[in-house]
C-alpha cells in the first residue's frame, strides 16, 4: 500500500504528463500540474471527483473551482455545513470545508477531459493513500461511475459487487459508507440528468451519516 497520498511532481503519466506540457506553454498562467486534493486533512466526508478540467482545476489550481461543475457542489457543500462560502472562485479566496476534503480519481487533466483506464489505475496509487488513511465511519462521495469505480479499487474492493447508481449507499468495512451521485457536470445538469434536489438530496444524506458518525 502506498503511503502518499499526493505528489506535486508527478509524472507517471506519460500521456498526462506530455499534455500538461503542451497546456503550461499555451496557457503559463495557468496552474497546469497535478491538482491536490483541497479541505479539511482530518475530513470524515471526502468527496471524490473524475480529474481536474482544463479552465477550472487545471487553472485555478484547487478541485472543481473556476468552471460549472464547482458551482452547484460548493453551493450544497455550503448549505449543509461542509463550506464556510457557497463558492470557490481561487486558492486566495478564503474559502475553508470543515469535516470535508475534496479529491479526484485522476490528478491531472486529461485531454478531452478522458482518463485512460490504465492512468485510472495509475493514479490509483494516491487515491488508495487517501481513502484507506481515513477514519473509521467515513464517507466517501463518488461523484460518476469512474470516481466509484476507483474508490472501490483504492479500498480494496472489486466494483462488480457495488453497482453504481445515483443516491445508492453501500456500507463499507470499518463502518464507512460510499454514497453515489452523478457528477455535477455542465452536460449532467443542463440536460437534468442531475438536478438541484437530486444532488442536495445525496449531500443531506452525507451528513447525517457524518454526523451519526461523530456521536457514535
Amino acid at each position: 500500500m502506498s503511503t502518499v497520498q499526493f505528489d506535486s511532481r508527478c509524472r507517471l503519466c506519460p500521456r498526462l504528463a506530455a499534455f500538461l506540457d503542451e497546456v503550461r506553454a499555451e496557457h503559463p498562467d495557468y496552474h497546469a500540474a497535478p491538482v491536490a486534493p483541497f479541505g479539511d486533512p482530518a475530513a470524515r466526508l471526502i468527496v471524490v471527483g473524475l480529474a481536474p478540467g482544463m479552465h477550472g482545476a487545471n487553472r485555478s489550481g484547487r478541485p472543481f473551482t473556476g468552471d460549472h461543475a464547482g458551482i452547484i457542489l460548493y453551493r450544497t457543500l455550503h448549505k449543509y455545513g461542509f463550506g464556510s462560502k457557497p463558492e470557490s472562485v481561487a486558492l486566495d479566496d478564503g474559502l475553508k470545508l470543515t469535516d470535508c476534503r475534496i479529491t479526484n480519481a485522476v490528478k491531472c487533466l486529461p485531454p478531452a477531459n478522458k482518463p485512460l483506464p490504465a492512468e485510472v489505475r495509475q493514479c490509483g496509487r494516491y487515491l488508495q493513500a487517501e481513502l484507506q488513511a481515513a477514519a473509521p465511519g467515513s464517507v466517501f462521495l463518488a461523484l460518476g461511475r469512474i470516481a466509484h469505480e476507483a474508490s472501490l479499487r483504492a479500498l480494496g474492493l472489486k466494483p462488480a459487487a457495488y453497482v453504481f447508481a445515483h443516491g445508492t449507499e453501500h456500507g463499507l468495512a470499518r463502518g464507512q459508507v460510499l454514497l453515489d451521485s452523478y457528477h455535477c457536470s455542465r452536460y449532467n445538469t443542463q440536460t437534468r440528468r442531475l438536478t438541484t434536489p437530486m444532488f442536495e438530496q445525496v449531500v443531506a444524506r452525507a451528513r447525517e451519516l457524518v454526523t451519526a458518525g461523530a456521536r457514535a
